[in-house]
C-alpha cells in the first residue's frame, strides 16, 4: 500500500497505511488510545436487526448495509506490540482478554437503565494499562434516537474518547483511527495527535473531521500533563 501523510498542523499528523509497518515512526507517541479490530468478523449490515424483545427497531430501513467488512476483523487481534507503550487504552478488550495483563477497565454504558438487555450489548469495554479499578461513563449520543450520523460502523462518541484521552499524557497515537474520533477528542483537549488508518475512505473522513475541529477557535496546544484525578478517576 502506498502511504500518504497529512500534516494538518504542527501537532497533528495522519498516516494512510498499515500501522504494523510503521512502528518505528509511531514510537514517538506517549500514549496509545484506540479501538482496534476485535477479531470477531462482525457483520456490519445493520438492516438485518429487528430490534430485540423491545422491538424498538422494527423498521429494517433504519439500518445500513453498505459499510463493508472491517479490515482484519476476520483474524484474532494481537495487542502485543501496543502493550510496549507506557500508556495504553484498547477498546474491545473482552474479545482478546486472554492476551492482556491485569489492568483498569473502562466501561462505556450505551443505554438508559430501562433498555438494558433489550438489544445486542448494553455497554462496551476498554482495557487501560496499569491499575485494577473499573470506571464507567454513560454516553447515549450514538443511539439511533439521538440522531448522530455515523461515519464508521464502529464509531465511538467524541465524549467517550475525550474521557480516554484525558486519562493519558503527552502525544496520543491512534493506530486504528477509523473516522478520526480520537483525533477530534485530542484536538478538543489541546493534545498532540498521530493517527493511522488503513482504509482510504475512512482516512479521508478522518482528515476532514479533524481539520474541521482544528478550524474552530481554541487555546494553543500545550504539552502539560493532564490532572491526576482526570487521568485516573471516573469524573
Amino acid at each position: 500500500m502506498n502511504q500518504r501523510i497529512e500534516q494538518l498542523s504542527d501537532d497533528i499528523t495522519l498516516y494512510l497505511g498499515d500501522c504494523r509497518e510503521m512502528l518505528p515512526v509511531l514510537r514517538k507517541a506517549n500514549a496509545v488510545v484506540t479501538d482496534p479490530p476485535y477479531g470477531m468478523n462482525w457483520d456490519t449490515d445493520s438492516t438485518r436487526y429487528s430490534g430485540g424483545r423491545r422491538g424498538h427497531r422494527t423498521r429494517r430501513m433504519e439500518g445500513r448495509s453498505d459499510w463493508g467488512s472491517v479490515v482484519d476483523d476476520d483474524k484474532p487481534f494481537d495487542p502485543g506490540q501496543w502493550l510496549q507503550f507506557d500508556q495504553v487504552i484498547l477498546w474491545g478488550c473482552n474479545h482478546f482478554a486472554s492476551k492482556l495483563p491485569v489492568g483498569t477497565t473502562l466501561v462505556w454504558l450505551k443505554r438508559f437503565d430501562a433498555a438494558f438487555e433489550s438489544f445486542l450489548s448494553d455497554a462496551e469495554l476498554a482495557w487501560m494499562k496499569g491499575g485494577y479499578g473499573v470506571y464507567c461513563r454513560r454516553d447515549l449520543s450514538m443511539n439511533h434516537a439521538a440522531g448522530t450520523a455515523r461515519a464508521h460502523p464502529t464509531q465511538k462518541p467524541v465524549g467517550i474518547m475525550q474521557w480516554c484521552v484525558g486519562k493519558t499524557e503527552g502525544t496520543v497515537l491512534d493506530p486504528f483511527m477509523g473516522s478520526g474520533t480520537t483525533g477530534v477528542a485530542a484536538v478538543q483537549l489541546g493534545r498532540k495527535f498521530i493517527g493511522v488508518e488503513i482504509e482510504p475512505k475512512y482516512f479521508d473522513v478522518a482528515c476532514r473531521r479533524i481539520a474541521d475541529e482544528l478550524s474552530r477557535p481554541r487555546l494553543p496546544i500545550l504539552d502539560t500533563p493532564a490532572p491526576a484525578e482526570q487521568r485516573k478517576l471516573d469524573i
